[in-house]
């Protein structure tokens, strides 16, 4: 990561949150949310639909109203924002806003005038944007023709056509092809790498390794934050260890070992175990087999998959594990917007 971002990260957040809370005709939508993000860093918000992901976002960005606490971006309240402040955060939303009689060069080029970019600079930067997310090809297509997946690009392109400080963006690949998703993903990556912050909502929660933090949210509550590797660790409650022996081993035999827990037998010569630190564990691991009358033929950490850790973390959050919370194509929208 180059010098900047790294030195942009020890500064003051670029957005702080204190007990947010909002409530819909007595219904509470989000409940008392606390979130600090640093500047050059990604922040996942991960829930499954209805948890409140999109009502955090619309506060964030000054559509909505709290109904309780406090928030800052940019230093700023979202309701008073400046247009200076405005003006240094792309915005994408999960519905479609575009001028569907306009081409997608138009959208983008009329989005980056109200940015007050000049002609020379308007047109490379539109064109940048539209090439980098594929569009190029259909840049004079009126936005209206446009399939679902590309009217999700041509938003995400209008949200970084004037390179803003920071980007808030709504489910940005909803829709979108695996191809393509990587695509966006390096872009956001190259953008964090500048020292552009990312606010990142999304329902696939393989994406969680893409971020440097994650909000897991449900029922209108944060459950954790933490970077990907501290969710791991905090789901699982340790990391976890497979080993393989050259011959038959009882790995009942480990279950007294200090460090060592849950010590399960998955074959003959096979068992898992869960440990603090699967590298410092590598040692003790070897030797303890030893005294025991077995030899190792290998030692690996296990890596949970971020379907098993959301989860495990969602079922220690007492919300339940919400049948849409999955890897691949996200569950059918609430036509609410508000309740999201």
């Amino acid at each position: 990561m180059v010098a900047s971002a790294a030195n942009a990260r020890s500064a003051q957040p670029v957005v702080r949150t204190s007990d947010l809370t909002r409530s819909f005709n007595g219904f509470t939508a989000v409940s008392g949310i606390d979130l600090e993000v640093a500047p050059g860093t990604i922040l996942g918000v991960v829930g499954p639909s209805g948890s409140g992901k999109t009502t955090t976002i619309r506060m964030l960005t000054g559509s909505l109203a709290p109904t309780r606490g406090e928030i800052s971006v940019l230093g700023e309240s979202p309701r008073s924002f400046s247009g200076r402040t405005r003006a240094q955060i792309g915005y994408m939303p999960q519905q479609f806003i575009l001028y569907p009689d306009l081409t997608a060069r138009e959208n983008v080029d009329f989005v980056a005038t109200l940015y007050g970019l000049l002609l020379f600079k308007r047109r490379r930067r539109s064109r940048q944007v539209l090439e980098l997310l594929g569009l190029w090809p259909v840049a004079n297509r009126q936005a209206g023709k446009l399939s679902g997946g590309e009217r999700r690009r041509l938003e995400l392109a209008c949200a970084l056509v004037h390179e803003p400080r920071l980007l808030i963006l709504d489910e940005p690949t909803a829709g979108v092809d695996p191809m393509l998703r990587r695509t966006i993903w390096d872009e956001i990556h190259r953008l964090r790498d500048t020292g552009v912050t990312a606010i990142i909502t999304t329902q696939y929660v393989t994406e969680a390794e893409e971020v440097d933090q994650v909000a897991v949210i449900a029922g209108g509550r944060v459950i954790a934050h933490d970077s990907p590797a501290g969710l791991r660790r905090s789901a699982m409650g340790g990391e976890i260890v497979e080993v393989e022996t050259t011959g038959t081993f009882d790995a009942s035999a480990l279950a007294d070992v200090p460090g060592f827990r849950n010590v399960r037998q998955t074959g003959l010569r096979t068992f898992e175990v869960l440990v603090d630190d699967a590298g410092e564990a590598s040692a003790a691991m070897a030797e303890s087999v030893l005294r025991a009358g077995g030899e190792i033929a290998s030692v690996r950490e296990l890596q949970p998959t971020f379907e098993e850790i959301f989860a495990a973390i969602v079922e220690q959050g007492g919300a339940g594990v919400p049948e849409d919370l999955s890897a691949t194509a996200p569950a059918a929208r609430s036509q609410e917007a508000g309740t999201r």
